[in-house]
């Protein structure tokens, strides 16, 4: 038998060779390479042919025809959190995304958060990652993705009806999820490097990553939350023109579009802005808006559109109309229901350039799929989460006599502060950590998901935010909740809201006895929250006492009778006014980062 003998010498090159090997690989992945160029796995599958992806591991994944459905097909790009997206352009069957594992991805631009469209599959996945920037320096990141089946509901980008798998199709909601991360202020991001994923079994999947840019050069005007996707109409081949009021001037404008919690795309046929004269009448001819260009747009599925830049002046104290020309039938749509505002609705047709209202014959209560006006220019915004009280309930229809109105007025009449813009993102019966809308399909209850899981959309990717009031917490205790529990909550939010460089002011609970539900034990879990609050010297950067501006000082769990709007929980116009004139505006000011 013939023994093989290896001498010295060939051992020694085959060391060397495979440390070159090693040497290579391993500066080979410290290159930072394209998404594209690193999927690994295949999420979607055509329902013919289910057994072409395999997402999860165990022979699952998602519909094309169903993603078709919803807006998400190849090619797509929808806005979702402030963020344009790019929907991987890979044919069913083929690679679509990346398992996270330490990958180094070629990723640039300078912006307030890093956006990514991922989803977990064994559960929920979380990991640590790495931001690269151009000075050399680099930052870490938590990231967690939802289960892409037994997630949230509330916090998702999109749910589909089905899921795919090798024995055919179940009925599942499957989902994705948009999940954002706070970057380092000023830096240019260079690349990121995808998290190493905690948990056994556990994958959390990339399908884009983007630099959100700051809205630099624009200010929030005017906003309001979605709050539920009811049943509306239907409408077919109408014209919505909704009565919005500004909060701050500047010479262009342009608006903001959401089809947040929609299962369905929803196309504009056209649109328009104009400053409004009377009722649904413009003072001069209405400016056609456009986006991307383009005079229409289609809204996928849970995706938002902003429009192009108009020259158009506007001005605090003076309403817009904002004109929507639906052409498709419109059985339910995402919506702000409690607007305090008469807008109108159209005879059929598109009506969105009439330099008149005789075409407006019907009315609506609500603004639907409208969220938001920005004007170029301006110091930036102050976003004020909240209920039924800051949302204006009791106030007269159109009379502009929120709190929020009030605080706008003050910014506008000094010189102390910046000349913030004031967003109103109250929605009534809304709570700090439960959901009054599930955050998923056609629903009659409009109190919003928590005010947890809406913080990200309706605080975070608001035009140019620089501080936030938190307001809320009555409806939590209101319905069970203990102190603590409130507290703990806001501590959240603040923290979060913190960590992106936002200013954190929040307000003392007010007083309701004699409301049905505000009971001595209610009164107890208030009082405590107060107390709480007052106390924290570290959580906020400042306090507002509100319960100290509206409490009677002879009984001060109830409201003082002048500031009652008469149901004992709402504040009346005088008592909105009261807590406008009380807000020290130097606490607003987003110049003073998180000191105290």
């Amino acid at each position: 038998m013939r023994r093989q003998l290896w001498g010295p010498a060939l051992v020694l090159a085959l060391i060397t060779s495979a440390a070159s090997l090693t040497s290579a690989g391993a500066a080979g992945e410290r290159e930072p390479r394209p998404l594209r160029e690193l999927y690994d796995n295949r999420a979607v599958s055509e329902d013919g042919r289910p057994g072409a992806a395999d997402f999860d591991g165990q022979g699952r994944s998602l519909p094309a025809a169903a993603l078709r459905a919803a807006g998400w097909q190849i090619g797509a790009r929808p806005a979702v959190e402030g963020t344009r997206l790019d929907w991987p352009n890979s044919r069913p069957g083929r690679p679509d995304n990346v398992r996270a594992h330490g990958q180094r991805v070629a990723v640039e631009g300078r912006g307030d958060a890093l956006t990514f469209l991922v989803a977990g599959t064994g559960g929920e996945a979380t990991g640590i990652g790495t931001v690269h920037y151009r000075d050399g320096g680099h930052s870490r990141y938590e990231l967690t993705a939802p289960d892409w089946r037994t997630g949230p509901l509330a916090t998702k980008a999109v749910a589909l009806p089905y899921l795919n798998s090798r024995e055919g199709r179940v009925a599942d909601r499957p989902r994705l999820y948009v999940v954002t991360v706070p970057l380092d202020a000023g830096r240019i991001v260079e690349s990121v490097r995808l998290p190493h994923v905690r948990g056994l079994g556990r994958s959390l999947h990339v399908f884009d990553l983007r630099v959100r840019p700051a809205a630099e050069g624009w200010t929030g005007s005017w906003s309001a939350s979605t709050a539920g996707l009811p049943e509306v109409g239907p409408w077919r081949d109408q014209t919505l023109r909704l009565v919005v009021h500004p909060t701050r001037s500047g010479p262009t404008a342009r608006v903001r579009l959401s089809n947040t919690f929609a299962g369905t795309p929803v196309r504009i046929g056209s649109a328009t802005v104009a400053v409004r004269a009377e009722g649904a009448a413009p003072r001069s001819a209405p400016v056609p808006l456009t986006f991307d260009g383009e005079g229409s747009t289609v809204l996928p599925a849970g995706a938002e559109a902003v429009s192009d830049p108009v020259g158009l002046a506007v001005e605090e104290g003076t309403d817009l109309l904002v004109s929507l020309h639906l052409p498709g039938a419109v059985p339910s749509v995402p919506l702000h229901d409690k607007a305090v505002q008469k807008s109108y609705l159209s005879t059929p047709g598109d009506h969105a350039a009439d330099a008149d209202g005789a075409a407006y014959t019907g009315t609506v209560k609500t603004w639907p799929l409208l969220t938001g006006v920005d004007v170029s220019g301006g110091p930036g915004s102050v976003v004020v989460l909240g209920d039924s009280i800051t949302e204006g309930v009791g106030t007269t229809e159109g009379a502009n006599k929120r709190w929020t109105d009030a605080l706008a007025r003050r910014l506008r009449d000094q010189d102390r502060v910046p000349r913030y813009g004031v967003l109103n993102q109250g929605i009534s019966a809304n709570r700090v950590l439960s959901d009054r809308y599930p955050g998923d399909g056609v629903s009659s209850d409009t109190g919003g998901v928590s005010a947890l899981n809406r913080l990200d959309r309706d605080l975070l990717s608001q035009t140019s935010v620089r501080t936030v009031v938190l307001f809320e917490g009555i409806n939590d205790v209101r319905w069970g909740a203990r102190a603590d529990e409130v507290v703990s909550g806001l501590r959240q939010l603040a923290e979060r809201a913190r960590a992106r460089g936002v200013r954190a002011v929040v307000t003392t609970l007010a007083p309701c006895e004699g409301e049905s539900r505000c009971t001595p034990a209610v009164d107890a879990e208030r009082t405590e929250i107060n107390r709480a609050l007052r106390a924290d010297r570290d959580s906020f950067d400042a306090v507002l006492d509100f319960d100290r501006v509206l409490r009677d000082p002879d009984r001060p769990a109830r409201m003082l009778p002048a500031y009652d709007s008469g149901d004992h929980l709402h504040p009346g116009e005088a008592g909105l006014q009261a807590l406008a004139d009380a807000v020290d505006l130097t606490v607003l000011d987003g110049r003073r980062g998180r000191a105290r």
